[in-house]
Order: C-alpha cells, then sequence, then structure tokens
C-alpha cells in the first residue's frame, strides 16, 4: 500500500466472507446492540459447564473493527430471511435495509470495513 500525494488519508476496503448466517432480527440483538454486556448469558453458560474460552472473542474483534475504519458494513442471507445490510459508523444508529442490488449471497455473511 502506498500513501497519497498531499498528505490525504490512506484508504482501503477490508472485505471477507463466512458462511455465518444472520437473520434481520440477528442483525438488531446480536450487532445493534452495542452495549449488550452478554453477562447473564456468560453466567448461565459457566453454570452449564460450558466451555467458555470463546466467549467474547467475537465482540472484541468486532468492536476493535472501529478503531480503524470510518463505516462497518455486514451483507447477510440467512436461509429464513432475505439479504440484509447493517451498516455502522459507531453511532448511537444503524440502518438495516434489504438488499435487492448487490452481489446475492446464497448464505452467509459479508463484511466490509472502509479502512481509512
Amino acid at each position: 500500500m502506498e500513501a497519497p500525494a498531499g498528505g490525504r488519508p490512506v484508504a482501503a476496503d477490508d472485505s471477507y466472507r463466512c458462511d455465518i448466517d444472520m437473520s434481520k432480527a440477528d442483525l438488531v440483538n446480536n450487532l445493534g446492540t452495542i452495549a449488550r454486556s452478554g453477562t447473564k448469558e456468560f453466567m448461565e453458560a459457566l453454570q452449564a459447564g460450558v466451555d467458555v474460552s470463546m466467549i467474547g472473542q467475537f465482540g472484541v474483534g468486532f468492536y476493535s473493527a472501529y478503531l480503524v475504519a470510518e463505516k462497518v458494513i455486514f451483507t447477510t442471507k440467512h436461509n429464513d430471511d432475505e439479504q440484509y445490510i447493517w451498516e455502522s459508523q459507531a453511532g448511537r444508529s444503524f440502518p438495516i435495509t434489504r438488499d435487492t442490488e448487490g452481489e446475492q449471497l446464497d448464505r452467509g455473511t459479508k463484511n466490509s470495513n472502509n479502512v481509512v
């Protein structure tokens, strides 16, 4: 990567796809709740004897995207739902829109971060 002339910010698109699919409700409940701590679920998992070594790792990686990205975008298609786009600039709101024009996914999620 080369820095642009004139002191402009370096911009890159960091995109990846995974087989995890989310419905619109999943987007609202899991990505849209920035302040959700998960304490109750964590305590229930501890009591049930679940291996908790992975708990919280998604959240740490997900929220760290805002350290370098102007905007975080998830496009997702769940087998039982339409394809949706979730966007956030780490503000108080996030639009979720039905995606009828973008690359259509059979199933899964694509994440794009506008890194500046």
